[in-house]
């Protein structure tokens, strides 16, 4: 798990103030970054488009000419000249070297882009629109120096931004590199070091937002040999009008070590001979899962599980009725939120007075949910999405493992299923979201087949072979 950062400022700041760290210094560490990685995977002799910006970061990139050059076949363009003061001071560096200064954009082996880093607050304007357009039209292998042009401060192209194959940011991790909006622009994401080791860079400043890795996962297998099913709890999945978003959560959820899954309700289909089926609520409930394939609400039911004590999920169908607002009143139970983009507008707008839509939040996805929990501190609300954020309180994890695989009916059931199964085993709201989220994301990345032929049962058959580590 690995923090970040709304910006970095701060942290460059302390270099120059405690550790008496010059801004050269840094800059000279966070170039070698860059090189280092181009040396390990790139042969000597290569060819480099080095384009850099006015300021600080296309003074990087500058540093990076310095650097390479002799080495490698380098070339800079500066399209707009240079304005800081430390670019001025490269500029001057390298031009007592003997690297070949070119007026337009041209083909080469690796393209680094140094044009504007991170904490872009201001709208690109046509001519660095355009030099996107070039740069995006050659076929070198695209490296972003910190953030990829054209990427904001919140992690949106503002309003473009140009595609890179790898993000090398600078000192900690930023936010705004793990938005949705994003996630096509960065690439691969490498993190380094500015002259002094990472947690000295960060030491001592308190964050609230988290990185998931696939490291962090706990798998939650059984080491007691004296055990029996009841040890591993009861999870109750309300059968939905589309009973096959039902029955695959229950048996997401009993592959991932749930003791019992009962399907509630009145049944059309003849369900896997696993899994077990009831009118009510069983005594041994332990967990809720509620929503999945929901159109019609049953009075009944509804209030049986209202008046239940247990942990509860709640996905899909419970999003756009108002008994989504019961279950928010209930403060000392736990409940975890599933929606996608859409269900969560539909729950901002019952919930809350400022109109919300898609646009709006998917521009803004962290700060519309640190607001949403800010407002109901009961609820983990995992937001879906190319990269999943989940929330509870004034703490934000970000998973960043999902895939395109994903991107199929019936995957937000599994997930269901797989949250519902840990809340029944006792794992507390928050920590059997981010575990579920994992063991999706783990899943999905180990399946095997084209990326558009993944089903909801191979899914669920991923997961059984699930380990810890990376996937």
């Amino acid at each position: 798990m690995q923090p970040l950062y709304k910006s970095c400022y701060p942290l460059d700041q302390r270099c120059y103030e405690e550790y008496n760290l010059s801004e050269d210094i840094l800059m000279e560490h966070a170039s070698m970054g860059m090189a280092n990685y181009i040396r390990t995977n790139f042969k000597e002799g290569c060819s480099l488009l080095i384009v850099s910006g006015v300021g600080n970061n296309g003074a990087d990139g500058l540093v990076l000419a310095r650097q390479l050059h002799g080495s490698y076949d380098v070339k800079v363009l500066l399209p707009f000249g240079v304005r800081s003061v430390m670019a001025e001071v490269q500029l001057e560096r390298i031009q007592a070297l003997d690297i070949t200064f070119v007026d337009e954009v041209c083909e080469a082996d690796v393209i680094v882009d140094a044009i504007f880093g991170a904490g872009l607050s201001r709208e690109i304007d046509e001519k660095t629109r355009k030099l996107i357009v070039q740069l995006e039209a050659l076929n070198g292998f695209k490296i972003a120096c910190d953030i990829p042009t054209g990427i904001d401060i919140n992690g949106n192209p503002f309003p473009m931004a140009l595609f890179c194959d790898v993000t090398i940011t600078m000192g900690a991790l930023k936010e705004s590199l793990y938005s949705d909006m994003a996630k096509d622009y960065v690439g691969e994401i490498i993190c380094v070091d500015l002259g002094v080791s990472h947690y000295k860079y960060t030491d001592g400043f308190r964050v609230d937002s988290y990185l998931l890795e696939s490291s962090d996962i706990k798998l939650p297998n059984r080491y007691m040999k004296n055990s029996h099913k009841g040890n591993f709890g009861h999870l109750a999945v309300i059968v939905g009008d589309k009973e096959g978003a039902s029955t695959i959560s229950a048996l997401s959820a009993l592959r991932f070590g749930a003791g019992l899954v009962s399907l509630i309700g009145d049944m059309r289909t003849t369900p896997p001979i696993s899994l077990m089926i009831d009118e009510v609520l069983p005594h041994n409930t332990t967990a809720i899962a509620f929503g999945m394939g929901v159109i019609e609400f049953e009075e009944l039911i509804i209030e049986e599980i209202l008046n239940h004590k247990s942990p509860i999920i709640l996905d899909a169908g419970v999003f756009s009725n108002e008994i989504t607002l019961d279950f928010l009143e209930q403060n000392s139970r736990d409940i975890i939120l599933t929606p996608h983009p859409k269900e969560f507008v539909k729950l901002w707008n019952m919930t809350i007075d400022s109109p919300l839509n898609i646009s709006i939040l998917q521009a803004n996805r962290f700060e519309k949910v640190r607001e949403f929990c800010s407002l109901f501190p009961n609820v983990t609300l995992l937001l879906k999405g190319a990269n999943m954020i989940i929330a509870k309180q004034n703490r934000l994890f970000i998973n960043s493992l999902g895939t395109s695989k994903l991107s199929k009916g019936g995957s937000g059931d599994v997930l269901s299923g797989l949250i519902g199964s840990l809340l029944a085993q006792g794992y507390n709201g928050l920590e059997a979201t981010i575990q579920a989220s994992l063991a999706l994301t783990k899943g999905a990345n180990s399946y095997n087949g084209n990326s558009y032929a993944m089903l909801p049962t191979d899914l669920i058959e991923e997961i059984a072979f699930l380990k810890k580590g990376k996937s």
